[in-house]
């Protein structure tokens, strides 16, 4: 969205994109090393997290600690490769990744905190192209509403993930938005389907989006999420597990698809603008040419 509203080079896309590729998976795996260090003493008694590294012995805390410090450093190597006032951006998010864990021990709503979390690269996009959210309303106003749009999205898809350890939650004692809403998971998810669609459009309003955005991303989010909610089966821990694993690939791939082309389209808008402006140029010098020669 960044690319389309500053019509930046695909050159400069695409090398900010490997790059915010790149700061993703280190900062998730960091966050799921930070996970599995607070979960130490509640992963053995689940089915589905028992036999993670550091809760069946294979790994100490110590040395988990000792990775967390490496990926965290990898993890600052690449921001400092995006322009100075992304540091402001992306440091206060680690007190999200450090402490989003903690959230299912005090809340039935620790998938909203995993979303605040995760959806924090929302904001790094457009000062990562130069633009100066605290000056550019416009921009400011798509920021908020695409981060609220990626909260929504990841805490209906978490939703669906902790139902496949429902059951095991109940013994533990650990809390989840599954538990707190077990009787109306497909209303509560329908809701948030709704508001993440919402937003995204908000956003694509703010930032003068085209209807190649309104068209690919927000229409193929309806229509997949739509199919998601209707064919999970919330009861069957493997069902939950394949809409979880692909459903985001369907819903991330549509969006993405129709960022691209509305970014293409105003890519060739400004080149066709760039080449009128020249053409003018070259018909009034050739014009001004022509007066000196009958002046001479």
């Amino acid at each position: 969205m960044a690319a389309s509203y500053t019509t930046a080079t695909p050159t400069q896309t695409l090398s900010t994109t490997l790059l915010f590729l790149t700061g993703a998976l280190i900062m998730r795996s960091a966050g799921c090393t930070i996970n599995d260090l607070w979960d130490r003493n509640l992963d053995p008694h689940v089915t589905r997290t028992r036999f993670r590294p550091i809760a069946r012995g294979a790994v100490s805390p110590r040395n988990a600690l000792i990775f967390v410090g490496a990926q965290s450093l990898a993890g600052l190597g690449l921001l400092l490769q995006f322009p100075p006032i992304c540091l402001y951006y992306g440091i206060p998010s680690l007190l999200l990744v450090a402490t989003y864990p903690l959230a299912k021990r005090v809340t039935h709503y620790p998938q909203l905190v995993l979303g605040l979390t995760f959806s924090w690269g929302a904001f790094m996009g457009f000062p990562a192209s130069g633009v100066d959210l605290l000056t550019d309303m416009a921009a400011a106003k798509a920021v908020g509403a695409l981060y609220a749009s990626c909260v929504s999205w990841t805490v209906l898809y978490d939703m669906i993930y902790a139902h496949m350890d429902i059951q095991d939650d109940k013994k533990v004692g650990i809390k989840s938005i599954a538990l707190r809403h077990e009787k109306e998971t497909k209303a509560v998810l329908t809701g948030l389907a709704a508001v993440q669609v919402g937003l995204l459009a908000t956003a694509g309003l703010a930032a003068g989006a085209g209807p190649v955005f309104f068209v690919g991303s927000c229409g193929s989010a309806i229509a997949t999420l739509g199919v998601l909610i209707w064919k999970v089966k919330l009861k069957e821990v493997a069902n939950c597990w394949w809409w979880f694993r692909n459903g985001v690939w369907f819903t991330g791939g549509g969006i993405a698809v129709g960022m691209l082309g509305d970014y293409v389209i105003r890519l060739r808008e400004v080149d066709g603008k760039i080449a009128s402006q020249v053409g003018y140029m070259q018909e009034d010098a050739q014009n001004g040419t022509i007066a000196r020669r009958r002046i001479e």
